[in-house]
């Protein structure tokens, strides 16, 4: 059974960073393509970063030059490393991957820009 479980989320100031993991379990992780997604409230889940098996990435034009997306296949982990973060960026941050033309999500981490 596919497992992904997201942690360090938190409250941090605006400005501040912040680094998400999210832990796979049930896939031989090196070869499947990950990503992480974002829902803020009142609003639809959006693409933040994806990472390939290959370490080729994506980001969001949002996050562009802010957030960094990486992967490490020993741990069957992949990170999304958060900078300058503003109160918009306010949400619930989730990952994901896709078996078998199935989508598995986390259970997410709640991620509150404020002052």
């Amino acid at each position: 059974q596919v497992q992904l479980v997201e942690s360090g989320g938190g409250l941090v100031q605006p400005g501040g960073s912040l680094r998400l993991s999210c832990a796979a379990s049930g896939i031989t992780f090196k070869f499947y393509a990950m990503g992480w997604y974002r829902q803020a409230p009142g609003k639809q889940r959006e693409s933040v970063a994806t990472i390939t098996s290959g370490d080729s990435t994506n980001y969001a034009e949002a996050v562009k030059g802010q957030f960094t997306i990486s992967r490490d296949n020993a741990k069957n982990t992949v990170y999304l490393e958060m900078n300058s973060l503003k109160p918009k960026e306010t949400a619930v941050y989730y990952c994901n991957t896709n078996l078998m033309g199935r989508s598995f999500w986390g259970q997410g981490t709640k991620v509150t820009v404020s002052s």
